[in-house]
């Protein structure tokens, strides 16, 4: 069983071992020698081998190296110091989604229009890290030509990768891996038979017999373990002599050595032939899933007429147990895998039955149905479940959406799915990803109408027009108005032809979420009032209506009208709280804190901005984070404290990378920004003032949000505020703009 890691941007993501390593201690100083002079290394052999578990062992090791008694451990540090990071690759299977992996797991959040490998290349090229590669074997091309261009882009990064071959690139070096020397061999037999039976031991009766298993398995790690699960019921002469048996069968002659990978696969085959019928046919139903997946789900996907609904607990009992199944701890809940051997294996076995495509299906629909009900619940307390519930289910739903897209007549259900999972893509910073998939499945020849050929016929135009304002949504955000309005206005033309009010007013909400970031408040405030409206006829209400509602107020409050803004987020949060909604209400926060601050109550803004950035950092929403930060350095040098805001707007400035655009040139939206820098920069001068945004700038996110929790000191606060104003305090953004315009 393997511990999910908690996502660490500033020291890597690699998870924590819950059963001991054993042996290879040769191999991990071979490892570490090579990783000392190369930068692209490379572990290759027979599946089952143990390339993931070696690479893995040598990447904690560097990892926990930091004694400084050791010059070895001294180097490793510097080497690495910006972290070392896991890439699991193994459930990829469309290239296009390659990237999107591997920024994935440096934990990216980027919210432009850029390509993933031009996120990925900007924010390795001043680093100093390792990236573990594992499982790349189905995209070996097209992850040598990433491999590739990183590398000579970023001097400072090193990968160490696992596959059955290695990935021809110039300097890299390969560490073929072999099966374990026998002492070696029998230790991890021995180890994982007692962790499956704790009365089991080695003794003079059983060496012999054990022993021998290990030799007729060639040492391989993952046949060893499998026939480990099998010493809780059978004596170690009786595995000897099924394994003897099934070698016979399949050799064709009684003893003569097999070649490794058909070790492997006997050891598999004899696996599942020693399964029952039951746990046979949900090994290959298994099959379909991608990655992790829950017990509800298996129940559902795999149970048929053949297979009882009650059975599948059981059944999934009895494969954990002989190491078929791997169960993993995480955010959302208990969840299993299957090695990808393992599942490789069921898999052809699914095929061979033609049931295959069925299962699929099954897989989908299961999938669609999760979004569905995780779209409702976030509009409710389970909000933070959700995201952590949709992150860890994302392989299965690129898996979904693939199979949504695999008939031309199936292409609303991709539409239906991709527009569902919004919240996703724009509450929890996956707004490059949920690009991607919009754009496909409303691309012309998918299923779709062409330009100017008006709206679908059928009762699917409604999955199409959400895709539609969804797609106009994720744009705009990127800061990509011409694609947005693009679709918003062809979402708003085709609701009116279909006489579609839910679409409609989602169109309308977002073409005036678009005036709003354009500084156009007089048009942003038409269109958001509009959009209410609409919502409020339709009966609509979930975390999007009551966001238009805070665009709105931002609208107002811009425009100096304080007072009908601090009504609407009151309003908005209040609903929040009674719906334990969390999301939304940070934007609610942001705007009261600019009141706040307005009114000169800088103690009231800290503590709404404070709560803000904690909840944007949980969802990963780097727009709402970077926009409470800055406006948080301006209360923190308004409350005489210029040195800390400016390593508050150095680390913000430093998070724009990933937005784009500073709020696409948004005068309103950069106000405190320019502000803060004009207000500190006159208190520390030019040098100190840069010298302290540089130090944030080195600031990890997670640093941050706890050097944000914290306030700083009150002493001398009044009289430096007082510097800055000239007056009683800081009297906040719109003051302070017309206190500019008053000026000769």
């Amino acid at each position: 069983m393997r511990q999910r890691p908690l996502r660490d941007t500033a020291g890597g993501n690699l998870p924590s071992e819950l059963n001991r390593f054993v042996g290879r201690g040769g191999e991990l100083a071979g490892l570490a020698r090579l990783l000392e002079s190369s930068r692209l290394v490379t572990v290759t052999g027979v599946g089952g081998v143990g390339k993931s578990r070696l690479v893995l062992a040598a990447a904690r090791s560097l990892a926990e190296g930091a004694g400084a008694a050791d010059p070895a451990r001294e180097d490793a540090q510097e080497r690495y110091c910006d972290g070392i990071w896991l890439a699991e690759l193994a459930t990829v299977r469309d290239p296009a989604l390659l990237e999107f992996a591997l920024a994935e797991a440096l934990g990216l959040t980027d919210h432009t229009t850029r390509p993933p490998r031009t996120v990925l290349a900007e924010h390795l090229a001043g680093r100093r890290l390792l990236l573990v590669l594992d499982g790349f074997e189905q995209l070996v091309e097209e992850t040598a030509g990433l491999v590739r261009e990183l590398l000579l882009r970023s001097p400072g990064l090193r990968v160490l990768a696992a596959g059955r071959r290695p990935l021809d690139l110039a300097g890299e070096r390969t560490f073929p891996l072999a099966p374990m020397a026998a002492e070696e061999a029998l230790e991890l037999l021995a180890e994982r038979a007692a962790e499956a039976d704790p009365a089991f031991a080695v003794t003079g009766a059983n060496r012999a017999a054990l022993a021998e298993v290990c030799a007729r398995l060639d040492g391989i790690p993952l046949a060893l373990e499998l026939a480990a699960a099998r010493l809780r019921v059978l004596s170690a002469a009786q595995v000897l002599a099924r394994l003897e048996d099934r070698f016979a069968l399949l050799a064709g002659g009684p003893r003569g050595a097999l070649p490794r990978h058909r070790t492997l696969r006997t050891a598999i085959g004899w696996s599942h032939e020693l399964c029952t019928p039951g746990e046979r046919l949900l090994w290959a139903r298994l099959s379909v899933f991608a990655g992790l997946f829950d017990l509800d789900a298996a129940e559902y996907v795999c149970a048929g007429p053949d297979l009882p609904v009650e059975d599948v607990l059981d059944l999934v009992g009895e494969l954990l147990a002989q190491s078929l199944l791997v169960r993993e701890d995480t955010a959302a809940r208990v969840r299993y895998r299957m090695l990808e051997t393992v599942r490789l294996y069921g898999a052809g076995w699914l095929e061979s039955t033609g049931d295959a495509r069925r299962l699929r299906r099954r897989h989908r629909d299961w999938y669609m149905g999760l979004a569905t009900w995780c779209e409702l619940d976030w509009f409710g307390p389970r909000q933070q479940e959700v995201a952590a519930l949709v992150e860890a289910e994302l392989p299965n739903l690129r898996l979904a959406l693939e199979c949504c897209l695999e008939e031309p007549d199936e292409v609303h259900l991709g539409q239906y799915l991709a527009g569902t999972l919004w919240f996703y893509w724009a509450g929890c910073g996956r707004l490059t990803e949920g690009r991607h998939w919009l754009d496909r499945t409303l691309e012309p020849g998918a299923g779709n109408p062409g330009p100017g050929s008006g709206p679908a016929e059928g009762a699917y135009e409604s999955s199409r027009l959400k895709a539609l304002w969804v797609l106009g949504y994720v744009a705009a955000l990127q800061g990509d108005s011409v694609a947005a309005m693009s679709a918003l206005y062809e979402c708003r033309d085709g609701a009116a032809q279909t006489r579609n009010p839910v679409a409609a007013a989602y169109a309308v909400h977002r073409l005036g979420c678009l005036a709003l970031v354009s500084d156009d408040m007089a048009r942003a405030r038409e269109l958001l009032g509009s959009a209410l409206e609409r919502y409020r006829e339709a009966g609509e209400l979930n975390s999007g209506v009551l966001m238009c509602q805070v665009e709105l107020a931002m609208a107002l409050a811009f425009q100096g009208e304080l007072a009908g803004a601090l009504s609407l987020c009151e309003e908005v949060r209040d609903i929040c709280e009674e719906r334990g909604e969390r999301w939304t209400k940070a934007y609610a926060l942001y705007v009261l804190a600019y009141a706040a601050l307005d009114a000169g109550a800088t103690a009231e803004a800290r503590r709404l901005l404070t709560e803000c950035v904690e909840i944007n950092h949980t969802f990963r929403d780097l727009v709402g984070l970077v926009l409470a930060l800055e406006l948080l350095a301006l209360v923190t040098v308004a409350e005489g404290h210029p040195a800390e805001a400016a390593v508050l707007q150095g680390a913000a400035e430093a998070m724009w990378d990933g937005v784009g655009l500073q709020l696409f040139g948004s005068g309103y939206f950069n106000a405190p920004r320019l502000m803060c820098q004009e207000r500190a920069g006159e208190l520390l001068g030019a040098e100190r003032y840069a010298a302290y945004a540089a130090e944030g700038r080195e600031l990890s996110r997670e640093a941050l949000v706890v050097r944000a929790r914290r306030a700083p000191g009150e002493r001398g606060a009044a009289d430096s505020a007082r510097r800055v104003t000239g007056r009683g305090g800081l009297r906040g953004p719109r003051a302070q703009r017309r206190a500019a315009a008053d000026q000769p």
